[in-house]
């Protein structure tokens, strides 16, 4: 069978939404490239983590402030280890707020939802709020939301959709994260 010529991209948006999901490693890593990227191209970037918190040291972050990147580190950590979920959710819930006041400022070139699928899938910020105010953006303002299992609302407004699949992981062999590799 012979192969097809590439279709030929022939229109320009402002602005597109991206997601990157699937229960493989580098979901955030590859939004970050994406966030120097656009920072090279002397846009304005927001990051908003919605899991890690400041006790989680992502080796990203620290390069990208110095470059300019506005970078808010709200979420309480894993959920995992909390011992007070109803303050974890309220956390969650006030990087949603940020979140929401950053795309609609209309102020970035790209804003970043680290992990917001995650409290998304809890229904601790609603699916369908969270695919609302990114279908609504500011015509200028790219999203990228990062995350497992991303919701059907969310990947339903994304014009780009990734998932990164897991064939095989070093932590599944007892091996430990390791800084300036996996964070």
């Amino acid at each position: 069978m012979p192969l097809q010529a590439p279709l030929r991209a022939s229109r320009k948006a402002a602005s597109v939404v991206i997601v990157n999901t699937g229960d493989g490693k580098g979901k955030s890593t590859a939004a970050f490239g994406t966030a120097l990227r656009a920072v090279a191209r002397g846009w304005k970037v927001c990051v908003i983590q919605f899991v890690k918190s400041d006790r989680w040291k992502v080796g990203e972050r620290d390069s990208a402030m110095r470059l300019g990147v506005e970078w808010w580190t709200i979420g309480d950590g894993f959920t995992w280890d909390s011992t007070d979920m109803e303050r974890t959710e309220a956390i969650a819930r006030e990087a949603w707020r940020v979140a929401q006041q950053k795309i609609r400022s209309g102020d970035y070139g790209l804003v970043v939802l680290d992990e917001v699928t995650y409290p998304m899938n809890w229904g601790w910020i609603p699916a369908e709020e969270v695919s609302a105010v990114v279908a609504g953006r500011p015509a200028s303002v790219n999203v990228i939301a990062t995350g497992r299992d991303a919701p059907p609302q969310l990947i339903a407004v994304a014009d780009t959709v990734t998932e990164m699949r897991k064939q095989k992981h070093a932590f599944d062999r007892g091996i430990r994260a390791i800084r300036g590799i996996d964070f």
